[in-house]
């Protein structure tokens, strides 16, 4: 009876430490556990650690770029930038100059095309002036001869070319004088005509478009 006791307990000894091996052992196997999901975070955390170490290369960025800036806070030009601005520069002030050269050129042009035109008409008018003074000297028959009435149509012909390019006379006879048009080579004392006026034409004033070719040679009264 005695013995069967001894052997009980010794079962139940051995069973005690049976399970508190077991309890050991899964003790073990949760702390081995729990290290490696440490582990595994930790792992997962350092992408972390990294996305906010990147603000430190952006400080290091504007650090730079700081450094690039001058006063009052412009950034500072590279010498490339500067070479553009240069030669852009150059390009515009070139454009310009040939640009005002251009118009002055062609004003120029245009002038000298004026005193030649000019010159040209001045030598034609002594040309009308016989004619008109040739036909102011006829008599009525004389001006139905035929030979006159085809000077008279190469006389129109002439006047006509001449208006047609620009050249205009200058009306006098009866107008107020006007030294920019008029050129007085007399003077006389006249109740009828007003004062200032030009009551006699000795020759016809000719305009070429706006500029005077030839002044009007005129008496004024009074």
């Amino acid at each position: 009876m005695e013995q069967n006791r001894k052997e009980d307990i010794m079962e139940e000894v051995a069973a005690e430490a049976d399970e508190s091996r077991a309890e050991q052992v899964m003790d073990e196997a949760i702390k081995q556990q729990a290290e490696e999901s440490s582990e595994e975070a930790e792992e997962q955390e350092q992408p972390e650690d990294a996305e906010e170490a990147q603000p430190d290369g952006d400080a290091d960025q504007e650090e730079t770029d700081s450094k690039r800036k001058g006063f009052f806070g412009k950034k500072k030009k590279d010498k490339k930038d500067q070479q553009i601005e240069e030669l852009t520069d150059r390009v515009q002030r070139q454009m310009a100059e040939f640009d005002n050269f251009r118009k002055r050129s062609e004003k120029e042009k245009a002038s000298m095309y004026e005193i030649g035109a000019k010159s040209v008409i001045e030598k034609i008018l002594p040309t009308i002036d016989n004619f008109e003074r040739g036909f102011a000297g006829l008599t009525k028959e004389q001006k139905e001869d035929p030979f006159v009435d085809g000077m008279e149509k190469v006389y129109r012909q002439m006047m006509a070319a001449l208006e047609a390019i620009g050249v205009t006379p200058i009306e006098a006879l009866g107008k107020e004088f006007d030294p920019n048009f008029h050129n007085a080579v007399m003077h006389v004392e006249d109740e009828e005509a007003g004062e200032n006026i030009v009551v006699e034409e000795f020759q016809k004033g000719y305009l070429y478009r706006d500029s005077v070719v030839r002044h009007s040679m005129v008496k004024v009264a009074n």
